[in-house]
């Protein structure tokens, strides 16, 4: 297979002159695991990614699976020049933050996936409650290379799971591929699982009544809907074109499985917009308490400013210092004014409070 000619460094580019040179860590060092895999079983020892594939194309049979975890740009261009892998999808492993997709370059097939996790927080308290990372899968016809980001992205427990189902790998890179697609789909139902705790939790709270309106955390957690609808939602089209075969070079059972994948993400994606749409509904309601809450308090403040009023109208009357005014020499007129203002006050007071503003 031709061979690609190594990627230029970006960070060698981008380093300010004068600044010592960057010390190139070995292809090595990024990967997690590398096996052989021939008639559904993984072969013994050890093996470097290069030896891996020599392996495979020296017998015609099996196929080789090297895992990544975040490697840069050197070390992504050794494996690409020994895979023979494009380089605008080398780039994208490299920098991440892409959007699921499914690319066809010749006899190879590109496909990213986002990874969800959720993180336990205080429902009330403002914070991150869903993690992403992303899983690239570089499938050819005799190997596997899947590169990694983010901490919560380990493979290994799909990869024991394949290697205890040797009826599985026997369908090659491709089993890779579906064991691959199928355990991000089972997170995602798990992380929608959790989040409608989260959801039911937060409609107790708006509609409790005498209860505080959580609206920030209503925002933030429609944030996060957000957030994995873009994670989630565009697998679609790349899952449903796995499962027609439209990618080539997937076996029929292969597909079968791939379909009911696409069938589970489906429904996360409808667990989503019902979030979504909940939340929605939500916010409308907490801003309705909110406006309800704001017009009690102003009827309040209402009936207390009329009750204030009265004896502030007959001081302003009485502070006027006529010489000629009713009672102003009264002996008893300052209590017998006094009196008509508690009067009018407390019927003002039982008026207010009959009427409920009070």
């Amino acid at each position: 297979m031709p061979s690609l000619p190594a990627l230029p460094s970006i960070r060698t580019q981008g380093r300010p002159a004068g600044a010592p040179p960057r010390v190139r860590v070995p292809a090595s060092e990024a990967v997690v695991d590398c096996a052989v895999y021939r008639d559904g079983h993984r072969l013994r020892g050890r093996y470097s990614h290069a030896a891996a594939l020599d392996e495979v194309r020296e017998h015609g049979t099996g196929f080789a699976w090297v895992g990544l975890h975040e490697p840069d740009e050197n070390q992504m261009a050794v494996i690409a020049e020994t895979y023979g892998l494009h380089e605008l999808t080398v780039e994208d492993a490299v920098h991440a933050h892409q959007r699921p997709k499914l690319e066809r370059y010749d006899d190879l097939l590109f496909m990213v996936l986002r990874t969800v996790k959720y993180v336990e927080h205080d429902l009330r308290e403002p914070s991150e409650i869903v993690e992403t990372g992303e899983i690239m899968i570089f499938m050819g016809p005799d190997f596997v290379v899947t590169v990694r980001h983010g901490d919560h992205t380990q493979l290994a427990g799909v990869r024991r799971r394949l290697e205890a189902d040797p009826d599985q790998l026997e369908f090659g890179p491709s089993a890779v591929l579906h064991a691959i697609a199928d355990h991000v789909v089972d997170t995602y139902l798990n992380v929608t699982t959790e989040l409608e705790r989260d959801v039911d939790e937060m409609e107790e709270e708006v509609f409790t009544p005498g209860g505080d309106v959580p609206i920030d955390a209503i925002y933030q957690l429609k944030r996060e809907i957000v957030e994995l609808r873009r994670s989630v939602t565009p697998l679609a089209v790349p899952l449903q074109s796995l499962a027609r075969g439209a990618a080539g070079s997937i076996p029929k059972e292969v597909r079968r499985y791939l379909r009911d994948v696409s069938d589970h993400h489906a429904t996360v994606s409808e667990r989503i917009t019902e979030f979504d749409e909940a939340l929605s509904a939500l916010v409308d309601t907490a801003i309705a308490k909110i406006a309800m809450r704001q017009n009690t308090d102003m009827r309040k403040i209402s009936a207390w400013v009329a009750i204030a009023a009265v004896p502030t109208m007959v001081a302003g009357i009485y502070g006027m210092n006529f010489d000629n005014m009713p009672e102003l020499h009264w002996t008893y007129g300052y209590p017998f004014i006094g009196g008509i203002v508690a009067v009018i006050c407390a019927g003002l007071f039982f008026t207010f409070r009959r009427n409920h503003w009070l």
